[in-house]
């Protein structure tokens, strides 16, 4: 078990899943930034939910 590396990848997962969100959101036309980040909110939550799930 290399721990500190599983760490790193759940953490680079969510933090992917907050800023491709953000940015498709912002492309696809969101009213403005706030918007697009709350987007991004969900789906980090979701790929928060997704590691808690996958231990």
């Amino acid at each position: 078990m290399n721990r500190p590396r599983d760490l790193l990848v759940d953490l680079a997962l969510m933090i992917g899943a907050f800023v491709v969100a953000t940015l498709v959101a912002q492309v696809a036309g969101a009213a403005n930034l706030g918007t697009a980040l709350s987007f991004g909110m969900i789906a980090f939550a979701l790929a928060a939910v997704y590691v808690m799930l996958k231990r």
